[in-house]
């Protein structure tokens, strides 16, 4: 059964987007932990596919229904797909993220700018008029079935985006006056810019802040993508989230605004020709995912959707379908985490507590390399990211590298006796 998601007084009572009660540092005190924490790409989602992890929300990109795939020409639309991956996210309980680019070939101001997913999906429209009206129906359309909504995919790639900064953030503006009158609980996120190409990430990012705080700031997220290359860690993610934050205090985002993860995985090929793709381990899949989501915890990160549900992905360095390590860790640390309020230190070894004194539980794990860690006072076992649990003594040392659950067994519940006569003044079982 699907963790019901927490209720809406519980999240309003933190930042949006965000997980902390304060802003990153050495120590850090939060929750809940929120199930749309956990994100995911499921590129068939429109064709049914469900996945077997935990997931609490989507982001629907790379699924066949972007706008150049729906507004095939101006004011006909093709609903049946989108409509589908909706129907399907709705089913599955998932918040559904609508990334609203790319350009459609016939709105689009230079045709010649951009191909994928079509072209001159990259161009900017050449009228203002088409994007706010293609806002408009889709926001009208979908109402509260989509929770959030993203304006363009890696907008300082020149494959996604060839107009300016100003640009993007004029679009922006546009589509958030719509949102917020048609449905103004929804999220707008801001568009996404991808950090593992450095000149790219520090010639749009900034400038993007920048013009989007001359319009007043119409967003409630700000996105990156944090893809490490192809010989990257989470460390070297953490790098990226750090710097990001960097760069949004330097423009002086408002402290009210998240900062999402929209794509992550690792060991994809590149930036540079000489660093092919790297296929991990099942073993090193599994922490890794793991690691993804308890660095989101500790520094700040509200959500981050995986890159992507698919079976033998050849562009992928951890693959993410059933049965795979990646797979496992993903429902591992979600069970890990999900609705759990924390108190963390960050340190050689980062160290989150879950629980309390009575019944522990204590997630560690080193950014890089390896510390020695004390095994919680009641703690009676140890589990790793592929939910492989071993005895452990409390107060002894041990040596943390990837995330470690400290714990004491769940305790199953006592069989009912159907014969057994009922006391009148219990209370009803729950």
């Amino acid at each position: 059964m699907r963790r019901t998601l927490m209720a809406t007084a519980l999240a309003t009572a933190l930042a949006v987007g965000g997980l902390l009660t304060s802003a990153p540092a050495q120590a850090v005190t939060g929750g809940p932990i929120d199930d749309l924490a956990f994100g995911m790409h499921v590129p068939q989602i429109s064709q049914g596919e469900t996945t077997t992890v935990n997931d609490g929300a989507i982001r629907l990109w790379d699924s066949g229904v972007t706008w150049g795939q729906v507004e095939q020409k101006n004011g006909k639309y093709w609903w049946n797909g989108l409509d589908a991956a909706i129907a399907n996210a709705n089913a599955q309980n998932l918040r559904s993220l609508y990334v609203l680019g790319s350009t459609p070939k016939w709105a689009a101001k230079n045709a010649k700018q951009g191909t994928y997913p079509n072209k001159g999906a990259a161009s900017m429209p050449k009228s203002m008029k088409d994007w706010k009206s293609w806002v408009t129906a889709i926001v009208k359309r979908y109402g509260a079935s989509i929770d959030a909504y993203q304006i363009w995919n890696e907008a300082n790639l020149t494959t996604f985006w060839q107009g300016t900064p100003k640009q993007m953030a004029q679009l922006t503006k546009e589509a958030y006056k719509i949102i917020r009158k048609y449905d103004p609980s929804a999220k707008v996120v801001a568009a996404s810019t991808t950090m593992r190409l450095q000149s790219a990430y520090k010639k749009f990012f900034p400038a993007y802040l920048k013009e989007l705080k001359k319009l007043k700031w119409p967003i409630d997220v700000v996105s990156v993508h944090l893809y490490p290359a192809a010989n990257g860690t989470p460390a070297d993610r953490v790098a990226f989230i750090k710097q990001a934050q960097k760069d949004m205090k330097k423009a002086k985002v408002p402290a009210r605004m998240g900062l999402w993860d929209t794509e992550i995985n690792y060991g994809i090929a590149g930036p540079q020709k000489n660093n092919p793709r790297r296929v991990l381990d099942s073993g090193t899949s599994a922490a890794w995912v793991a690691q993804t989501y308890l660095d989101d915890m500790l520094y700040g990160v509200g959500r981050a959707y995986w890159y992507y549900w698919y079976n033998n992905s050849s562009l992928v360095g951890i693959q993410m379908y059933s049965g795979t390590g990646g797979a496992v860790g993903y429902e591992t640390v979600r069970n890990w985490l999900s609705g759990a309020f924390f108190d963390c230190q960050a340190g050689a070894v980062n160290v989150c507590n879950l629980g309390d004194n009575v019944t522990p539980k204590v997630v560690a794990w080193a950014s890089s390399g390896s510390g020695t860690f004390t095994v919680p006072a009641n703690a009676t076992i140890t589990c790793n990211a592929l939910n492989q649990c071993t005895p452990v003594i409390p107060g002894s040392q041990v040596t943390i590298g990837t995330p470690q659950w400290f714990g004491t067994p769940a305790v199953p519940a006592p069989p009912v006796d159907p014969a057994a006569p009922v006391d009148p003044a219990a209370p009803p079982a729950s």
